[in-house]
């Protein structure tokens, strides 16, 4: 089963938790510092919360598909550059507290997209193109065009 994804930059992690979780009848699937994520099965969605600086307002961070295998991340990475889409490439990498496979896009108006698949749990948020400790992504350490990323590993 694929579902969409929707990660979203909260300044109350903890209040954005109470809510969604009233809003779709669920406690978060995984919670670490930080992070949380909804495996919402109706509708199937992958809520993604991380934690942004007090007193800003909810945004978008990025969307996702979630995928079941790595062969499906590199069919949709295939897919997408015969479309004529720029993409990026991540294998192995450390995202969410999961270790994942992904191909990155971006929209007309520069919304990140990822195809990715969860191959295992990690201990981490994220790390840096440089394997360095990091954060997932923000939308600042995305370029326009995926082929020219950073190598950020958020999804």
């Amino acid at each position: 089963m694929s579902r969409v994804q929707l990660a979203l930059r909260v300044a109350d992690l903890e209040g954005s938790i109470a809510f969604y979780s009233k809003l779709f009848g669920t406690e978060p699937a995984k919670r670490r510092p930080g992070y949380a994520n909804f495996a919402i099965a109706t509708p199937p969605l992958k809520l993604v919360l991380i934690e942004g600086g007090d007193g800003e307002d909810t945004r978008l961070d990025h969307l996702g598909v979630e995928v079941e295998s790595a062969e499906q991340v590199t069919a949709a990475a295939t897919r997408l550059k015969d479309a004529g889409l720029a993409t990026f490439e991540e294998s192995d990498t450390s995202c969410c507290y999961a270790l994942q496979d992904k191909v990155w896009v971006h929209g007309p108006g520069k919304e990140p997209w990822e195809v990715y698949v969860v191959k295992a749990d990690a201990d981490t948020l994220g790390k840096s193109a440089d394997g360095a400790p990091g954060t997932c992504c923000t939308s600042t350490e995305r370029t326009a065009e995926p082929a020219a990323a950073t190598g950020c590993a958020c999804g």
